[in-house]
């Protein structure tokens, strides 16, 4: 099947006269399809039948299109499926796509529109299937190992969700606060999606408000004084790959507006021109801050958000893996012996508590340039001279505050809920009920954070 195929087709829709038109319709553009008024039968087909695509009604007789989501999702995860709605179901179909489903297409649409979709899932379809082999090959994680860092559970865990949503088309948006290695996992979803043309990074918050317009859509040829020539902007750029916005709140609301045309479009408006240019790309977004309090602020538009966050990768900062720390800091710390020609830095324990116990605010970044230091033979955290020496601090007094960190930390996350606490710590509720007198620590302090 070529990119511009249409699959074969399952389509469900209990109106009668609505169902015949689209299947008519769909005949003639040339999509091999099964139509179906009701639910059941049409799951009898699917498990029975060779099909690549379900475009399903969100309201049947016998059964909603969330319940035959998750019966298609049950019979095949990379099935795309696509719901159809009317104005009063929005929500539910945006729900629909927070479950797992691929889109969904508001009552009425045009056949044009449509026809563009079903392309669209088709052709995630069988990069799905062409990587179902590859995805297995790399679920030992040998290559994405090497740009995601890290054994802790939460960074197992993100490259897991890179893996499964990489070959996809996907857009993410990808929160994590500064340093935390947005951009790695932007560029690991594109590079292990295979997708075959260039990855574009762009930082909103360094664009001048007076060019982030033409910066981002282009712009044709006296659009604006100084513009001689037409220009493609970032997004025309990332044609066929992948165009990563790095603090995306710091976008301004024109251009926000537009963003929003190119996710639900997939079309780009240079400035000054009199039709839309078809773009093939994911969007990857990426904020420090919490979109929502933007949203909540005027800052950002809802609709955006919502387009956004359809699928959010969340990643940890790293006072939350602290177990990474001692393996980053060598990896960290080999390479920078290379790069300054210098020779290996050992790790002594005396740093090893002092990185342990650091709260990290510049994160993985910060950790890199504290063994970039150490390399260079420079005290690796500020105000630390002679940090290779034994230290001052007892073996168990630097237990005693890295014992402190972690359930503070757990406190944090689990808002003082000690049933999750306890699981993770592996310890009993009285447990850590002496560990929280131990270190002055409370969880009613949390509960409301």
């Amino acid at each position: 099947m070529n990119d511009t195929a249409l699959p074969r087709l399952l389509l469900i829709e209990d109106d009668e006269h609505f169902r015949a038109g689209l299947v008519a319709s769909l005949q003639l553009a040339g999509c091999t399809l099964q139509a179906f008024g009701r639910g059941v039968p049409a799951l009898r087909a699917l498990a029975d039948g060779d099909f690549e695509l379900v475009l399903t009604d969100l309201r049947l007789p016998d059964m909603d299109g969330l319940e035959i989501l998750a019966a298609c999702r049950r019979h095949d995860a990379e099935l795309p499926v696509i719901v159809m709605t009317g104005h009063g179901d929005i929500a539910t179909a945006v729900g629909a796509i927070q479950q797992g489903a691929y889109d969904f297409v508001e009552k009425p649409f045009g056949r044009d529109r449509l026809l563009t979709l079903l392309q669209r899932a088709a052709q995630q379809r069988r990069l799905a299937l062409e990587n179902r082999g590859l995805r297995s090959t790399l679920a030992g994680g040998a290559g994405l190992e090497r740009l995601l860092l890290g054994d802790s559970a939460a960074m197992r865990s993100l490259r897991e969700w890179v893996l499964r949503l990489a070959p996809t088309p996907v857009d993410v948006l990808v929160q994590g606060e500064t340093g935390t290695g947005k951009e790695l996992v932007a560029r690991a979803l594109h590079e292990y999606g295979q997708r075959r043309g260039a990855f574009v990074a762009v930082n909103c918050a360094a664009l001048p408000d007076t060019l982030v317009e033409s910066e981002l859509f282009g712009h044709e040829a006296g659009a604006f004084t100084g513009a001689a020539k037409a220009r493609a902007g970032r997004f025309e750029q990332a044609d066929g790959g992948t165009v990563f916005l790095d603090e995306v709140q710091a976008m301004p609301a024109p251009a926000q507006a537009k963003l929003l045309r190119v996710l639900q479009e997939r079309e780009v408006l240079r400035l000054g021109a009199a039709s839309p240019l078809k773009v093939d790309l994911r969007v990857v977004a990426a904020s420090n801050a919490a979109l929502e309090g933007e949203v909540a602020a005027g800052r950002f538009r809802a609709d955006l958000f919502y387009r956004l966050d359809v699928v959010t990768l969340r990643l940890p900062p790293l006072r939350e893996r602290r177990d990474d720390i001692p393996a980053l800091f060598r990896h960290f710390a080999a390479g920078a012996a290379l790069r300054f020609s210098r020779p290996p830095a050992e790790l002594p324990p005396a740093l090893g508590e002092r990185l342990l116990a650091h709260a990290w605010p510049g994160n993985v970044r910060e950790l890199k340039s504290a063994a970039e230091r150490h390399v260079l033979g420079l005290p690796a955290l500020a105000g630390a001279p002679g940090e290779g020496a034994a230290g001052g601090r007892s073996l168990q007094g630097a237990l005693d505050a890295i014992e402190s960190l972690l359930i503070e930390d757990a406190l944090k996350r689990h808002k003082g809920q000690i049933e999750p606490i306890c699981r993770e710590l592996e310890v009993s509720p009285a447990t850590l009920y002496r560990k929280f007198k131990q270190h002055g620590l409370a969880a009613d302090t949390h509960r409301d954070a």
